[in-house]
């Protein structure tokens, strides 16, 4: 048996994998986000920790006796500062958080040779900018940093003992070499770090150490093997099979990310797009990152005072394609690709009288498909457009939702058995990868959806209104 754990936005997911590849179960454990202030999005490190617990010994114990290996995943660029007892100087700082906007400007001017290092332009977003943010806001922390973490491998330090990442979770950091995979000196003194405040970095599929004692008394385990795993998509690429080159994933996660797998690194054009490492050796992902999709999809169930987001797709299947002028753009938390703002503010327009809350569920799902297109743009401009996508997160339990994201981006979707639960899923494939004693099977391919003609025409007019009302949001000509 392999354990995967997904440290993820809205909460801890885990998984047991049977060696044949067969899920055998899975649990999860919710998380909340503060947010302070404007733009500020945070969590306390000690709760994921006590999710990850709660998550695990959630599970069978005479399941949990049988895990081999365990596998992780979690949400990207948190950052997590420690101090020379291990101990979290303050919350971490999220990938969704857009403080330190002035900060990634800087850095932009500041190193020149950023996108040739590490595959991408400094954003908001990503970990080295929140570090300049500290120092500048808050020096007596950023004076007291031992070591900087990411989420999950704050996880594998409280199971293992351990300071170690991966490569793909380390790419988002602006500290990666992408050419050479290592640190890289350079970007990490643009930061006034060095690597001693790094934790050792390696493959996905590499083990970085064991379970403590009483990690595993608690959990009922043996002291069993823990691989470095992955930052979620690449987790949930590795899960649904995308691993090689053309190979393409859509994660309707609480953000939204088009990954496809490449052979070499391709520092990414402007536009939004990342180049980061694979999970696995000698192979890398461009993505486009939309900070906003199912989260969308939770906002519109509290704004519709809905309890179930089942009830809240039902809504939206009760209109028509051609019915409804409503238009929803995404931006709870800001945008990534291929605007990079942080600053973009959400917004409902058009609507009237026969405005209802079914036409609003509707426009939640089209607004964020629009955001989809605007991200595959960016990546044909990078020279990748992929025909189909294999379709995980929470997201993929809508085959309506599929629909009109396959009409409006003009692509086919798979969606693989288990994909709700992809980064996990994921973590613990490379957990029994790792230890040679499970295979990476491609998943069963449970749903296929092709564009359709008329929903496509459709969208695509919609779209047209959309963007004109997009560019007066993006240019800051009228404000939501």
């Amino acid at each position: 048996m392999f354990l995967g754990i997904d440290i993820g936005t809205s909460g801890v997911k885990t998984v047991l994998l049977s060696e044949s590849g067969a899920l055998v179960e899975q649990s999860s454990v919710a998380l909340t986000v503060r947010r302070p202030h404007p733009l500020w999005s945070e969590q306390k490190p000690e709760d994921w920790w006590d999710a990850a617990d709660r998550a695990v010994r959630a599970l069978a114990p005479g399941l949990r006796k049988s895990v081999r290996a365990i596998g992780l995943a979690g949400q990207m660029h948190g950052a997590t500062l420690l101090d020379r007892e291990a101990k979290p100087l303050r919350d971490a700082i999220l990938w969704n958080d857009g403080r330190s906007a002035e900060q990634a400007r800087r850095m932009n001017e500041l190193v020149p040779e950023m996108r040739a290092i590490t595959g991408n332009e400094a954003m908001p977003g990503l970990t080295a900018p929140k570090l300049l943010w500290v120092k500048e806001h808050e020096p007596e922390i950023f004076d007291r940093i031992s070591k900087v973490l990411l989420p999950k491998d704050y996880v594998r330090l409280r199971m293992t003992g351990d300071f170690a990442s991966d490569v793909s979770d380390s790419s988002g950091t602006l500290w990666l070499d992408g050419h050479t995979r290592v640190w890289s000196e350079r970007m990490l003194s643009a930061c006034h770090l060095d690597e001693g405040n790094m934790p050792t970095v390696q493959e996905g599929v590499e083990i970085t150490g064991t379970l403590r004692r009483s990690v595993a008394d608690r959990w009922g385990m043996d002291i069993v093997p823990v691989v470095a795993g992955a930052g979620d998509n690449a987790a949930g690429a590795f899960g649904c099979g995308v691993v090689n080159s053309g190979d393409a994933m859509l994660s309707l996660g609480t953000s939204g990310v088009i990954f496809a797998a490449c052979d070499s690194f391709v520092p990414g054009p402007a536009g939004g797009i990342h180049c980061f490492a694979h999970c696995v050796p000698a192979r890398w992902s461009l993505m486009s990152v939309h900070l906003a999709a199912a989260s969308c999809v939770e906002w519109g169930c509290a704004a519709l005072k809905i309890d179930d987001v089942r009830e809240f797709f039902e809504l939206a299947e009760g209109v028509e394609a051609s019915v409804g002028h409503e238009l929803f753009f995404p931006y709870l938390s800001g945008e990534r690709t291929p605007f990079n703002d942080p600053t973009l503010k959400g917004s409902l327009h058009n609507i009237g009288h026969d405005t209802d809350r079914a036409r609003i569920a509707r426009a939640i799902l089209e607004g964020v498909a629009f955001a989809f297109a605007d991200g595959i743009e960016a990546m044909a401009e990078a020279g990748v457009r992929p025909e189909r996508l294999r379709v995980v997160g929470g997201g993929a339990r809508s085959l309506q939702w599929g629909q009109i994201i396959a009409d409006t981006l003009n692509v086919t979707l798979d969606f693989p058995e288990h994909g709700e639960v992809g980064p996990a899923l994921g973590a613990a494939r490379l957990a029994a990868f790792a230890t040679q004693e499970g295979a990476a099977q491609q998943p069963r391919i449970l749903n296929r959806i092709h564009p359709d003609p008329t929903g496509s025409e459709y969208l695509r007019e919609k779209r047209r209104a959309f963007q004109k009302i997009q560019r007066l949001i993006v240019n800051k000509e009228i404000r939501p």
